[in-house]
C-alpha cells in the first residue's frame, strides 16, 4: 500500500498599520496560490485608516483568511512576534500588508522543504557565489555571510521558517528597533541549516512609510545587534575572528555616524545615536588605530 504524505502547511503571516492603499492587493495574492493548504494571518497593530475594514471584507468571505486586532500598538517586530503566535502551519512565512507575492510562491517554498527536510529555515538568494536552490550548513552559511557574501540581510518577506524553530529560539528579537530582523536571520542560521531559493517570488514595495528609511534609527541598532551577536557562543567564529569583526563593526559605525552627519547636519542627532550605541571615546580610538 502507497504511502501518502501528508500536505506540509503554511501559515502566511501579515502585519498591519495604517496599509489601506496596499493590502488589498497583498491579501489578493495569498488567496489565489496554486497550493491550497495555507492559512493567512492578519493582525492589525492600532490602524487608523480603513486597514481593518478591507481585511474584514477578505475574512467574511474566506475561511482561510483569520483576523486579529491589538488593543493597542506593538510596533512592528512585536507585533510580527504576535502573528506567529496565531499561527498552525508546520512553516511560517511573512507577506507584509503592502508587498505581494507571485501565484506559485508556496507551490514552490513547500516543493524545496520537501526536498530538503533537514533545513529550517530558507532564504531567497540573489548573490553570485551559489547556485540556488542549494542548502549550506550552518556554519557555512554564517562565515560565507560574514567573510565572503553578505546575504543573510533580507526582510521578514523573503525568509521562511519551521515553526517549532521560530518557536525554540524565540522568535524576532525585539530590541534593535528596524534592525531585528538583521540579528534573526544571523541569529537562525546558527541553529539550522540553511536553504538557499533561486526564485524571488516576492513583490517587495518601497514607499515613503517603511521602517527602511529610519536612518537614524538604523545606525545605532546595527551597531548594537552586530556586537551582541558577536558574543553568542553557538556563532561558528575563533576568538581571534570575533575580535577582527568588532574592530570592523566599530570601524563602519565611525564612517557611517560621520555620513549620518554630513547628511543630517544634526551633531545633537549623531551624538545621541553614538549614545544609545554605547560607542565612547575608547571605541572611536580602536576603530581609528586598530586593524
Amino acid at each position: 500500500m502507497a504511502t501518502i504524505m501528508t500536505p506540509i502547511r503554511i501559515s502566511v503571516l501579515m502585519t498591519a498599520y495604517n496599509r489601506e492603499r496596499y493590502i488589498a492587493e497583498a491579501i489578493e495574492s495569498v488567496l489565489v496560490q496554486d497550493y491550497p493548504h495555507f492559512e493567512l494571518i492578519i493582525v492589525d497593530d492600532g490602524s487608523k485608516d480603513n486597514t481593518v475594514e478591507i481585511a474584514q471584507g477578505y475574512s467574511g468571505r474566506d475561511t482561510r483568511v483569520r483576523l486579529f486586532r491589538n488593543e493597542s500598538n506593538l510596533g512592528d517586530y512585536p507585533n510580527r512576534n504576535k502573528a506567529a503566535s496565531y499561527a498552525t502551519g508546520d512553516l511560517l512565512m511573512y507577506v507584509d500588508s503592502d508587498d505581494s507575492i507571485l501565484p506559485d510562491a508556496l507551490s514552490y517554498i513547500i516543493s524545496q522543504f520537501q526536498l530538503n527536510p533537514h533545513a529550517g529555515y530558507a532564504t531567497i538568494y540573489k548573490g553570485q557565489i551559489f547556485q540556488p536552490p542549494l542548502v549550506l550548513s550552518s556554519e557555512e552559511a554564517v562565515r560565507t555571510h560574514l567573510f565572503r557574501e553578505s546575504f543573510l540581510h533580507i526582510g521578514p518577506g523573503g525568509t521562511v521558517i519551521r515553526r517549532n524553530l521560530f518557536q525554540k529560539l524565540g522568535g524576532f528579537p525585539e530590541k534593535y528597533g528596524p534592525a531585528n530582523d538583521m540579528h534573526y536571520n544571523i541569529y537562525t542560521a546558527c541553529h539550522t541549516p540553511v536553504l538557499l531559493l533561486a526564485y524571488n517570488y516576492l513583490n517587495y514595495r518601497e514607499h515613503e512609510g517603511q521602517e527602511k528609511n529610519n536612518s537614524f534609527g538604523y545606525l545605532y541598532n546595527t551597531y548594537l545587534y552586530f556586537s551582541d551577536l558577536m558574543q553568542l557562543p553557538e556563532l561558528p567564529l575563533t576568538d581571534e575572528e570575533r575580535s577582527y569583526h568588532i574592530r570592523k563593526c566599530k570601524r563602519r559605525y565611525l564612517v557611517n555616524s560621520l555620513k549620518f552627519l554630513r547628511k543630517s547636519k544634526s551633531l545633537p542627532k549623531m551624538l545621541e545615536s553614538g549614545r544609545l550605541a554605547g560607542f565612547g571615546f575608547r571605541d572611536i580610538l580602536t576603530a581609528i588605530f586598530q586593524r
